[in-house]
């Protein structure tokens, strides 16, 4: 199967991360809910290689052999979640697209859903989750990011931005018109439209293993949301100096007029340190929110790549011909 852009009606991007003995079940899954709805032929199946360090590559091309549906790709080197979905955004053929993770926590047969969603006219479709289960601190840790995101990215109060969800062929070419090294997909989303709905699914448990997501993932996530698409940090470091200005000058004040009311006024080694210790706190956390922006801005410059491919299973198929 070769790379052009022929039309099909569905593309599915998963990206993958030590995910080996889970993708000849996902394949099978996502294949019987496309037969169900009589789509079997008008699919596509995206595997994204983000360079797992397990056998998943030699998993996916297998499976691409096997099935005509299965297209994979490999990146050479780690990239992250985001920035490999965009890698298989850029190589979607279908009129929609659809985008969920590789444990089968997101089941297939919710797909049609999504995909009739944006049938009825809306541009994209998140997923709400019932009995979620992940474990709690990543559930946390979650609302936490959709507290910042309706903060810092104007999301709607009432919509939770999930990895799995579907957008038209229009939206994700929209999105991928993003070169920056650090992507956020659900970011991207936002900044292209406002015709966003969601459907209320089952969450299930992992099929085999263990998250791939940790804090320091989450983290990561939350600074590419913070940093890459609003201002607002850089804001608050402003109100914050100014906000401490004011707080030094009133202090200032009323030393002076303690010392003239009360000459024994004794001086207050303890709340001085206080002082400098959060004052250079402050100051730190600022400095470095600004330096954050700053590398970003210089490594998207100097041309970062957001991924970097090695190989495709169609350039290999056509490699053999």
């Amino acid at each position: 199967m070769g790379s052009s852009k022929s039309s099909c009606r569905l593309s599915i991007v998963v990206p993958v991360y030590r995910s080996a003995a889970i993708l000849p079940e996902l394949v099978r899954q996502v294949h019987a809910a496309m037969a169900d709805e009589g789509w079997a032929s008008e699919f596509e199946l995206l595997l994204v290689n983000d360079c797992s360090p397990d056998d998943s590559w030699a998993a996916i091309r297998t499976l691409a052999h096997a099935h005509p549906f299965v297209r994979g790709i490999s990146l050479r080197r780690n990239a992250g979640q985001h920035n490999a979905i965009m890698a298989g955004l850029r190589n979607v053929r279908g009129r929609y697209v659809v985008v969920m993770d590789d444990d089968l926590q997101h089941p297939p047969s919710e797909v049609a859903d999504l995909i009739r969603a944006l049938e009825s006219g809306f541009d994209v479709c998140y997923t709400r989750y019932r009995n979620r289960q992940h474990a709690v601190w990543k559930q946390l840790g979650s609302r936490f990011n959709d507290w910042v995101a309706t903060l810092l990215l104007s999301k709607p109060k009432n919509l939770y931005l999930s990895s799995f969800k579907a957008m038209r062929r229009e939206i994700a070419d929209e999105v991928v018109k993003y070169d920056g090294p650090y992507a956020y997909v659900d970011g991207l989303i936002l900044d292209v439209t406002q015709s966003i709905t969601s459907i209320e699914i089952n969450h299930q448990a992992r099929y085999e293993g263990e998250s791939n997501y940790n804090l320091r993932r989450l983290v990561s996530l939350w600074m590419k949301m913070a940093t890459s698409f609003s201002v607002f940090p850089l804001r608050v470091a402003i109100y914050l100096g100014f906000s401490l200005g004011i707080l030094s000058v009133l202090m200032v004040l009323f030393i002076v007029v303690a010392k003239l009311a009360h000459p024994d006024f004794p001086e207050g080694w303890a709340s001085l340190i206080a002082t400098v210790l959060l004052v250079g706190g402050i100051q730190t956390l600022c400095i470095g929110m600004v330096g954050e922006y700053l590398g970003r801005t210089y490594l998207k410059i100097n041309n970062k790549p957001q991924f970097v491919i090695g190989t495709t299973t169609w350039a290999e198929e056509e490699g053999h011909e």
